[in-house]
């Protein structure tokens, strides 16, 4: 590897043609097929959850209920019909990013183009939802109270603000997982070189990588947990549309 960001290049795995259709498999759509096994399992496991909770049926539920939590404190109680939206959201990040710590694990939400996908997919289900739900009424979220003679440069402002949503969640999370990444690279690629030279230097990169490993679990965590919040905000926007 002779660059850090080697490890985030799309390498085909499987080349396939099919009437003249490239059906090639790349190793980015690996953490998809992972991601979704384990959703899959997750639904099975449901036929296995007793009155009095195992190890694993409690931490499910112990996520469950922070969801809720997390709904009822950033949306309301009206916002618990979106709870499995939001769950398969959160899940969802929290999976490609916990799976990209793995070693040789492939990081899915470092990718620019998977991240715009799923965000501009959110924002615009999101909007077209407030259309549903409250009509023309809805594009109020876009007039401000001011004067008038500041009206329409406001509206500029406001309709920019909201479009930039999409590209805001996109680099966040991508920005993070990629600075993250590139950092324990770098920091493992000087321990190799330090093991000819003096292996006291090479066990305090040992540890120092052991601490980046861990920021890393936090960071993961975390921009599942913010990018939910996020989201759990932009739906608010929907259910109680009043304008500025």
């Amino acid at each position: 590897m002779f660059s850090p960001l080697e490890q985030f290049d799309v390498i085909p795995l499987i080349s396939l043609w099919f009437n003249n259709y490239d059906l090639t498999l790349f190793n980015i759509f690996v953490p998809l097929l992972l991601i979704n096994f384990l959703f899959w399992g997750l639904t099975l496991l449901k036929f296995y959850f007793k009155l009095i909770p195992y190890s694993f049926q409690s931490i499910f539920e112990k996520i469950i209920g922070f969801i809720f939590s997390l709904i009822k404190s950033q949306i309301g109680v009206e916002g618990y019909i979106f709870f499995p939206f939001i769950f398969t959201i959160f899940s969802f990040v929290l999976f490609a990013n916990l799976l990209s710590i793995i070693p040789f694990g492939i990081a899915l939400t470092s990718h620019l183009i998977a991240t715009m996908w799923l965000s501009l997919s959110l924002c615009s289900g999101i909007f077209i939802l407030g259309l549903v739900y409250k009509n023309l009424e809805f594009l109020k979220i876009f007039i401000p109270k001011c004067p008038l003679a500041l009206l329409p440069v406001l509206i500029m402002i406001e309709l920019f603000s909201y479009i930039i949503r999409a590209f805001s969640l996109s680099i966040r999370l991508t920005a993070n997982i990629l600075a993250g990444h590139t950092l324990v690279n770098i920091i493992s690629v000087f321990i190799v070189n330090t093991l000819a030279v003096n292996y006291f230097f090479s066990f305090i990169g040992f540890i120092g990588i052991f601490a980046i490993l861990l920021l890393e679990l936090g960071v993961a965590c975390l921009q599942a947990y913010v990018l939910t919040i996020l989201i759990c905000i932009y739906l608010k926007d929907v259910l109680s549309s009043e304008g500025h």
